[in-house]
């Protein structure tokens, strides 16, 4: 066996895609019920009065706090120059 390290092939740069997906609206579907209500009895109805108002309870919510931000993409491009600096030395 061979005592040799295995070596990666250099990559332009260093990156991950999009490691921050962003969250669906909670309130967006209950919104599509209300104009799809409104679009059938029309918006001055009192057919759409309980979906107006669960609408509106969660538009009143409060918002969840923001989950902290993936700094992988930071750290990656911070490393790379030692990385970059690391590999020519082995050549």
């Amino acid at each position: 066996m061979s005592k040799n390290p295995i070596r990666l092939p250099p990559l332009p740069r260093l990156r991950v895609r999009n490691p921050n997906k962003r969250e669906q609206n909670p309130c967006l579907t209950i919104m599509s019920s209300v104009l799809a209500c409104w679009a059938s009895a029309g918006h001055t109805g009192r057919a759409c009065n309980t979906v107006e108002d669960a609408l509106r309870a969660c538009m009143d919510a409060p918002k969840p706090p923001p989950k902290p931000s993936n700094t992988i993409n930071y750290h990656l491009q911070r490393l790379s120059s030692k990385l970059i600096k690391q590999a020519s030395k082995n050549k």
